[in-house]
Parts: C-alpha cells; structure tokens; sequence
C-alpha cells in the first residue's frame, strides 16, 4: 500500500477522492492503467471515467485488455 505523506497531500488542496482521480487519468495517459483499472482507482464507473477523460481531451485507447475485463464485467453482471 502506498502512503503518500500529508504535507505532499495538503500542498495540492485536494480531496482524497480527487487525488486518486488525478493519480488514475496520469497512470492511464500513460498506460501504465488500462481503462477499467483507472475507472477503479479513481472510484468511478468507467462511463464517467471516460466522460472525465474527454473533459481533458485524453484520447481513449481500448485494447483487447480492456475487451476481456468488459467482457468478464458483463458475464458478472449476468448481461
């Protein structure tokens, strides 16, 4: 588990939530996340993930990665 220290935390004025979200968007820009990791980090469906993305005019990139965790999504959900 990463800790990131509280003075590093309150420098950015953001809310857990928010810090996690920013953290999520920077590991997916640079695929380091796939698409439903980083909807996951940042605590969001990745609908909104997606939506949060385009607000920054980040490209989705949806590999076959990303095909079989919907899939299996899919099979979980009985859809």
């Amino acid at each position: 588990m990463l800790t990131i220290p509280s003075e590093f935390v309150l420098a950015t004025r953001l809310t857990d939530s928010e810090m996690l979200s920013e953290i999520a968007v920077m590991l997916f820009q640079k695929e380091k996340l796939t698409l439903g990791q980083a909807s996951r980090l940042a605590g969001m469906p990745q609908y909104k993930f997606q939506l949060e993305l385009a607000s920054r005019d980040i490209p989705v990139h949806y590999g076959v990665e990303e095909y079989r965790e919907d899939l299996e999504t899919m099979k979980s959900l009985g859809l």
